[in-house]
């Protein structure tokens, strides 16, 4: 009998998704982070799955991450999954992807870039698509424009849902307006260190029925129980301005016996308004290890010594 308990879920607003609480964020296999090889990649899609996290959250910009999913899809049915992709909006390189200059912001380029995707997947649809970090969001919004390009393509069921991943709360806001929004991306900004989408971004995505996807759950992996004391030591997370802060709340877990793992993640999950927290994973170990803190809930007295410990006002 698999000793792995049942994942939460939730309902991604108005998508009508059901995904896990911990979606996977497929840059964790994409070879940023560490060599996770072909074979080795498609055994993590799969366990993912087998164990109920069947929501892939991808981009272009995560490594290799997308022909490694599309090996997967070859065996895993497409009825099985929920795919989530990105349009990335990064710099006039390829794609949108990282480096220099403005990227096309044109409707026309989201489609191609859409399409092609899709071919690399070896699948007929997106579930959804983000429009990832556009530096303007503008010609975003403008005629002609990313979105409009995204809306075709929900026209024509080649994309399920449209929305928007980034940081600055004003372009989500601006998004939401538009009423045409139906998930969206924030990151860095709910956690056990920042909450400062709490003040205006999740009130204004529930009130529009906007699913919301929190990324950066566990500080770029902060929060997942290494030794923040000897990364630091050794040079890691030196200008990282969230470690000082996550080394405190480490040491209270000491304290207390907590395990810091399911404090970050447990602490997303008891706000409600949010959704999935994307969590990336290089092996199934650390899969596991995500599933078992999303299915421990913790006692409400933690979360009282916690609150007057580190949040104003007291318990979250």
């Amino acid at each position: 009998m698999d000793s792995i308990p049942p994942v939460p879920r939730r309902v991604l607003g108005r998508t009508g998704l059901s995904i896990p609480a911990v979606p996977f964020g497929t840059q964790g296999f994409g070879g940023n982070f560490g060599p996770v090889a072909d074979e080795e990649a498609v055994a993590l899609i799969q366990r993912a799955v087998a164990l109920g996290v069947n929501h892939f959250d991808c981009a272009r910009c995560y490594g290799d991450s997308l022909r490694k999913l599309g090996l997967a899809l070859r065996v895993i049915p497409r009825e099985q999954v929920i795919i989530t992709g990105r349009v990335c909006c990064h710099s006039a390189a390829r794609w949108g992807g990282y480096g220099e200059g403005r990227p096309d912001y044109s409707a026309e380029r989201a489609m191609r870039d859409v399409e092609d995707q899709l071919e690399l997947l070896g699948i007929t649809y997106f579930d959804g698509v983000l429009i990832h970090d556009p530096g303007e969001i503008e010609p975003t919004l403008a005629h002609g424009g990313t979105l409009e390009g995204l809306l075709r393509l929900k026209a024509c069921r080649l994309v399920r849902n449209v929305g928007y991943g980034m940081r600055p709360h004003d372009f989500h806001l601006r998004a939401l307006a538009t009423g045409e929004i139906d998930f969206c991306l924030c990151f860095n900004d709910y956690n056990l260190v920042r909450q400062t989408a709490a003040d205006r971004l999740l009130p204004a995505a529930a009130e529009a029925g906007v699913g919301v996807l929190n990324g950066w759950s566990i500080l770029q992996g902060l929060l997942t129980g290494v030794d923040i004391a000897e990364g630091l030591a050794a040079g890691q997370w030196r200008n990282n301005p969230n470690a000082p802060r996550a080394l405190e709340i480490q040491r209270w877990c000491g304290e207390e016996g907590i395990d810091l793992l399911t404090l970050a993640i447990q602490f997303c999950l008891r706000e409600e308004r949010i959704h999935g927290n994307p969590i990336g994973s290089l092996n199934i170990p650390q899969l596991e290890a995500n599933i078992r803190a999303a299915s421990t809930p913790l006692p409400d007295e933690v979360w009282q010594r916690f609150g007057e410990r580190f949040l104003t006002g007291g318990r979250p």
